[in-house]
């Protein structure tokens, strides 16, 4: 069967003549039956041919359960669910998406350079901990500057807390967030208010409670292994129906739900040396989609191999993805804001470092890696900056510190503005993680709600031995404990104080001079100068569009330092200062400055001049 990007295959889609037109691949069993539970029928399936089965009929409606009979025996969950609302052990609910009614014909999906991403997590970013929750706090987010949400995934995962990692049902939307209906109203609303939504989806590894992909075909392979068991089969004997699997997958996002992005997490992990990559395939069907639509849709992926063939243009043999997470700028920035050099941090030296990822986004483009003990990367000289998301924190580095401390937690007052910053003024896309605008103080576990007690012990476990190399001492929360997930939700009351308030003001205006500055909103790396004194602990990034240049003096230290103004423009204008007193700083500077002149940074503190680029 060959993917039809206008039409989901697999599962059950419902026809406009009201009839069912249900399809499985389980190329490796005798009979394929389906089951009605609440009528105690069953509907035998044909087979179609290429290991798929499927039969066209108008006894499931939309709203009722249904599985699938394998051989006669094992009654399974559909692997191509839309909707798992008894959990991931239980009976699949057949639904329509057709049914929704979209009120979104006129959004064009932004300019990927324009993006900056407010990454969060569907369950802990409001107290209600669902779709209906984000879509109360749309008003906020627009205000704030974001132009994009970044949803942590929502594949169906077990029980009602988990980071989303641990999907079983890549097609089924979580049900305890909202469901698909959830879903698509929240990108609805998000379309009205002019803020495109990006999925996270995990196409290296399902999760290990309700994984019932391995009982219809051959979904997995021995021959790669991943940190989460056998790697999904890209590659190996029966791989196609894998492939269009996932495929299908993409597309649904884009075309059913109208989402606007897919991040794809670690694809380091995806095991696929096939002439065509899978990524390469989703963006090729991808791109066929958008021909149809009209409607232009992006593909990001996290990636930490420092290879430019997953950001490549097909035409150039790369897999065409439009952007990827580098979390070698975060390192070098933690580094740089006196972050131990432990674990991966140890490849990272600090300021020039930092000064490195300005200039060629890669840190490691060929270097010898110390943590790696090898040679690693290449140049990325050819690569837009908008082809690289940058943050000064994520779920992921927040998240898999022991204790979930965010970066206000580990750092002062004055150093997460001057992280902010250092953020903002870069040639590459800003991400933010939820509650980062306001310095939130609640952590962010790691928490799941595994029903079986093996599978909970073994988690907890897990985590222990990954923090190993970060903390000596001290016990991790319980993954398994409600309070872990109830502790990772943020305090938004933390608002009505003046700190965090001022915080808040401060992303704003940060934000808001992104957008409104040529030589900022500009992801030309090229255009682009950075020095820097490591003995100082300053840097100074220039950056310059048409006829604007920016200055932007940034001091990493404690103490006081003394910078010069550069000489080839006469008079500077002060834009913006992170110590000023408006964001309860203690020094304003001088406003207007010439060529030359010295200028006192504060500490721990940036300072952005704008001249007259010759």
């Amino acid at each position: 069967m060959q993917v039809n990007v206008g039409k989901r295959r697999v599962g059950v889609n419902f026809k406009e003549d009201g009839f069912a037109e249900i399809i499985v691949w389980a190329p490796l069993v005798e009979t394929v039956h389906l089951l009605l539970p609440a009528r105690d029928m069953k509907i035998s399936l044909n087979t179609t041919g290429a290991g798929y089965w499927g039969v066209t009929t108008n006894a499931l409606k939309p709203g009722e359960r249904y599985k699938f009979i394998l051989n006669g025996e094992k009654e399974l969950p559909d692997p191509a669910s839309l909707s798992q609302p008894d959990g991931v052990h239980e009976a699949s609910e057949a639904i329509d998406l057709r049914a929704f009614p979209w009120k979104d014909k006129n959004w064009v999906n932004h300019p990927l350079d324009q993006y900056i991403f407010y990454e969060l997590h569907t369950g802990t970013f409001t107290p209600g901990g669902d779709f209906k929750g984000v879509e109360e706090r749309l008003d906020y987010l627009s205000e704030l500057g974001i132009t994009a949400i970044e949803l942590m995934p929502v594949a169906q995962f077990p029980g009602s807390r988990n980071w989303g990692y641990d999907g079983v049902y890549p097609f089924a939307v979580q049900n305890s967030y909202g469901g698909a209906r959830g879903l698509q109203q929240l990108v609805n609303i998000c379309h009205d208010r002019n803020i495109a939504v990006v999925l996270d989806v995990v196409y290296n590894h399902l999760g290990p409670e309700g994984n019932y992909l391995a009982e219809y075909a051959p979904y997995f392979t021995d021959k790669y292994h991943t940190p989460w068991g056998s790697a999904v089969n890209f590659d190996d004997a029966w791989c196609d129906g894998v492939r269009q699997f996932f495929v299908e997958n993409a597309l649904m996002w884009f075309r059913d739900f109208h989402i606007d992005a897919l991040r794809f997490d670690a694809v380091h992990a995806i095991k696929d040396f096939s002439p065509v990559h899978i990524l390469k395939e989703i963006r090729e069907r991808t791109d066929e989609l958008a021909e149809q639509t009209g409607r232009k849709h992006y593909l990001v992926v996290e990636c930490d191999l420092n290879d430019t063939v997953f950001i490549n243009p097909v035409n150039m043999n790369g897999y065409g993805m439009d952007a990827q997470w580098i979390d070698e700028f975060h390192h070098a920035l933690r580094v740089t804001t006196g972050n131990e050099r432990i674990g991966y941090y140890a490849d990272f030296e600090g300021i020039n470092h930092l000064a490195k990822a300005y200039r060629d986004a890669y840190v490691y483009d060929g270097m010898y890696s110390p943590h790696r003990k090898k040679h690693f990367g290449i140049k990325a000289a050819y690569n837009s900056g908008k082809q690289f998301v940058v943050f000064s924190q994520n779920h992921d580095q927040v998240g898999n510190r022991m204790l979930g401390e965010r970066t206000s937690q580990l750092v002062s007052f004055e150093m997460q503005k001057l992280m902010c910053a250092a953020v903002m003024v870069s040639p590459y896309l800003p991400l933010l993680f939820m509650g980062e605008e306001w310095g939130a103080t609640s952590p962010f576990l790691y928490f799941t709600s595994h029903s079986g007690k093996e599978l909970a012990e073994a988690v907890r476990k897990g985590r222990k031995e990954e923090f190993a190399s970060f903390h000596k001492q001290g016990e991790a929360p319980d993954p398994q404990a409600e309070e872990t997930f109830n502790n990772s939700k943020l305090s938004w009351r933390q608002l009505e104080e003046d700190k965090h308030a001022a915080m808040l003001r401060y992303y704003k205006a940060l934000i808001a001079l992104r957008k409104n500055r040529r030589a900022l909103n500009s992801c030309d790396r090229q255009q682009l100068d950075v020095t820097f004194d490591a003995d100082a602990e300053t840097l100074v990034l220039r950056r310059w569009q048409e006829d604007e240049e920016l200055v932007c003096f940034m001091n990493f230290s404690g103490e006081e330092k003394v910078q010069h103004l550069p000489a080839h423009i006469g008079e500077w204008e002060k834009l913006f200062g992170s110590a000023d007193e408006q964001w309860l700083g203690k020094y304003n500077g001088r406003g207007v400055v010439f060529a030359g002149d010295e200028i006192t940074t504060a500490p721990e503190s940036i300072i952005i001049y704008k001249g007259k680029h010759v």
